[in-house]
Formats: C-alpha cells, sequence, structure tokens
C-alpha cells in the first residue's frame, strides 16, 4: 500500500448485522510508515441492489440505491508517521430491505473510507460489508394461521383402451413459518382407476424473482418427502412433515426488484398431478409476541419422534382433528402411505454451506444449536444467500438451464405469459368435476 501500512474499516464491538432504523459505527484505522498528505479523509455508507439478465455478472441491467451518507472526518492535512482512527456513525433508514445475495441480483450494504491525496498522487481505498436483517413478522400476513390446501382432479388414459380418474388434495397446518419449525403436511389421494400411481413427492420450493426488462425466475428445490404409490382403486392418506431450513424472508418488503415466494408442490409422477400450496417464510412465528422472552427448556412436542436437530421447537400447530377437518378424513380411509425417503439436503447429498457472517439471531424464533454462536443464547437465522438454482425466462422460447443440479420445476411455470404470476390458488386448482370432493368424501 505505499506509505501505508494499515488502512482498515472496524464496527463496534465487531458487529456485523443491523436493523433498519439502528444506528452502525466505527472507526477508521489508518497507519503510516512515513508522513501521508491528503485533501481529505471521507467515510461512505451505501445500501443499494442491482440485478442482471446474467449470471454472476456484476453489470447490472438495473439499480436502485436505499440510501448514501457520506462523512468527512478530516479535512485538509498531513498524516504523521504512526497510527491514526477517525469515528464515524450512519443512521440506517427504517424501509431499506434485507440483505440478499442471489446469482442474478443482490441487495448489499457496505461503508467504504477514501483518502483522496493531492494530484498525481494516489488516491487509497478500504471497504467492508455489513448485512441488515428487517424482520418479517408473519402475524401481519392477513390469515396467516389458517392451512394452506388445494385439490385437484385428473382424468388419464392407461393400456390404451382404458381410462381413470384421481383425485389429490393437500394442506398443510398453517400458511407461515420460521426457520426451525415444521410443516405439517397432509394429503389425501383417491384412485378411482385400475392402475398403480407411482410415487408421490412433497417439495418445498423457492421462487426467486428478478424483475430485469426481461423478468428472470430462479426456483430451488430446499427439501423433498417422498411416499409410495397408492394401489388401484384405494383411497390413501400421507401424512409428513419437513423442518424449515434457513431461508431468506419472503418478499423481501422494500426492495423493488428481487421478490422472493415460496411453496410447497405435492406431486405425483404417474399420473402426472400436481398441487400448489403458497406459504410464508418469515422471522417472527405466528401467535408469538416479539417482546416475549423464549423459554430457556422447550415445551415438549409429540408432533413426532424425530422431530430434527436439537432445539428445534415447533409452534403449536392445529391438532391433528383440525387437519382431518379440512381434508375431510375419517373412517373411509383405507391406507396409510409409507414414507420412502426425506431429503433436508441439496441433490449432491452434502448439507448447504453459509458464511459465518450470515447469521444473527431476534426474539422470537428457534434455531439449530450446532449453528449457533458460541456466545449466543438467542435464536433465529439471518441467511443472505439461496444456494444453486436453475434459472429460467419468461419470454420466447427460452428454456430451463440447469447450473449445478437437476431440480423439480412447476411445469406451468414456463409457459405463463405474466412475469410475475404467483402460484395457482386454490379457487384455481380446483374444477367443476371435482366441486363435489370439496362437499363429500368420495366412496369407494
Amino acid at each position: 500500500m505505499g506509505k501505508l501500512k494499515e488502512f482498515d474499516i472496524t464496527f463496534t464491538n465487531n458487529k456485523v448485522v443491523y436493523s433498519p432504523g439502528e444506528s452502525i459505527s466505527g472507526s477508521v484505522k489508518i497507519t503510516t510508515g512515513t508522513s501521508l498528505q491528503y485533501k481529505a479523509i471521507k467515510v461512505n455508507c451505501l445500501g443499494s441492489c442491482g440485478v442482471s439478465n446474467k449470471m454472476n455478472d456484476m453489470s447490472w441491467t438495473l439499480e436502485e440505491q436505499y440510501f448514501s451518507s457520506t462523512l468527512s472526518v478530516a479535512d485538509k492535512g498531513t498524516l504523521a508517521a504512526g497510527e491514526h482512527s477517525f469515528p464515524f456513525q450512519f443512521l440506517i433508514p427504517v424501509a431499506a430491505p434485507t440483505s440478499f445475495e442471489g446469482p442474478f441480483g443482490k441487495i448489499v450494504y457496505r461503508v467504504r473510507a477514501i483518502i483522496d491525496t493531492p494530484r498525481f498522487s494516489k488516491d487509497y481505498k478500504a471497504q467492508r460489508p455489513f448485512y441488515l436483517l428487517n424482520l418479517l413478522n408473519l402475524n401481519q400476513v392477513p390469515n396467516i394461521e389458517q392451512p394452506s390446501y388445494a385439490v385437484t382432479t385428473k382424468r388419464f388414459s392407461y393400456l390404451l383402451v382404458k381410462t381413470g380418474t384421481l383425485m389429490m388434495k393437500a394442506c398443510s397446518d398453517q400458511r407461515g413459518y420460521t426457520p426451525g419449525q415444521i410443516i405439517r403436511l397432509a394429503t389425501e389421494i383417491h384412485n378411482k382407476s385400475g392402475k398403480d400411481t407411482g410415487c408421490v413427492l412433497a417439495s418445498l420450493i423457492q421462487k426467486v424473482t428478478y424483475k430485469t426488462k426481461r423478468a428472470v425466475f430462479d426456483l430451488r428445490t430446499i427439501a423433498e418427502v417422498e411416499g409410495a404409490g397408492v394401489k388401484a382403486g384405494k383411497h390413501a392418506e400421507w401424512r409428513e412433515q419437513i423442518i424449515v431450513p434457513p431461508l431468506p424472508q419472503s418478499g423481501l418488503a422494500g426492495c423493488s426488484l428481487i421478490e422472493i415466494d415460496y411453496f410447497i408442490q405435492v406431486s405425483l409422477k404417474s399420473p402426472e398431478t400436481v398441487v400448489t400450496l403458497p406459504i410464508y417464510i418469515g422471522n417472527i412465528a405466528v401467535n408469538l409476541i416479539p417482546s416475549r422472552p423464549m423459554p430457556s427448556t422447550p415445551a415438549p412436542t409429540t408432533i413426532s419422534p424425530n422431530p430434527g436437530p436439537q432445539g428445534v421447537t415447533p409452534s403449536a400447530p392445529p391438532a391433528e382433528e383440525d387437519l382431518e377437518e379440512v381434508l375431510g378424513a375419517g373412517g373411509s380411509v383405507s391406507e396409510e402411505i409409507p414414507t420412502k425417503s426425506h431429503s433436508q439436503q441439496d441433490q449432491s447429498g452434502q448439507p448447504p454451506t453459509m458464511s459465518p457472517s450470515a447469521f444473527s439471531y431476534a426474539p422470537g424464533v428457534d434455531f439449530p444449536p450446532s449453528q449457533r454462536r458460541a456466545n449466543d443464547t438467542s435464536t433465529p437465522l439471518f441467511c443472505v444467500s439461496t444456494g444453486a438454482t436453475i434459472p429460467f425466462f419468461t419470454e420466447g422460447n427460452a428454456t430451463p438451464v440447469p447450473t449445478s443440479c437437476p431440480l423439480i420445476l412447476p411445469p406451468e411455470y414456463s409457459t405463463w405469459d405474466f412475469t410475475h404470476e404467483p402460484p395457482p390458488t386454490y379457487e384455481e386448482s380446483c374444477s367443476s368435476n371435482n366441486s363435489s370432493f370439496n362437499n363429500s368424501r368420495p366412496q369407494e
């Protein structure tokens, strides 16, 4: 660095994750071997977002800025040889969105220091990133505590001359979850045909929309559960659960260029049948008051004999009879569908890797101890990265292009005309053929 031996930025208490409306403070440390003339020493705090149509392209197609503040910590003068420290402090706007990093765009925050030297001399620059967590309170989402459910009817042909009908209905115990909580999923399949179905698959899918001139959708299968098929003429029910891993929050409020959606997709491989259940991922759990301290010892739960990593405790879900009321379950269910596999990892078989600097904690969410900091006893997780994804476009004849692993894509997305269409609603999933399925259970 020439005359400089050290030029660094440090944050007070080495804090790297902040909240909107909070102040960020620290100091610029400069160590010189000889005297150094300067015109000014300035510190800038910036928050911005950029998106692109090309993967990992830093030449953003569109950008937006949330704030940019500059502070002059020293005017024209000379730095004597030795160590120098210049304090700074900035206020983060209350509307700034949560940090996010994806292959087609980023929401980034950083502090940069500049030593402006006289003409023909070299300017010196240093910068340090920080992360912002704008908490999403799920209790502010309408009807968040209600089940998310969908139903569909499939008429198909087999053995050239035979036809059959299949009805599939799925529901989750509620619509909103936080990392570490459990999604309780119930699926009912009525196979009114002479052919066995293929395996049933439930997937937690993340959809990231990058709103460039040519919108890019980026999907990732987060977790999968696979169950056995349903025998010909049988009426069966499948109950499973998925632990919500560390994920960015839904929506990214305050950002107009990137949007995140989550949904559960339940599908059959044969005959090809699919329903989708929109859900929300947030930071403050449903029916949990943010100011209330978490109990030191989690209350026991009977949801599952093996609910996941130690310390993961779901919020109180609806009772079993609530799900049965939504599903219409009762004594006519002839069999239970066994689960074949349950995966919370990526397709490579390795757990997702994340930088330790990508984590922060806030009241209201429980998080596995294996991923907590040694000096932290509170809970929830802050994740800024989505990992490997499959991008696809909404214009032209482009087809999905895999980037690192094969993932499940809802087939209807690649043909939709509207770039920001959400997954189908319950009403859209139903047709006149299956309206009776909502009112009464089909008979064997």
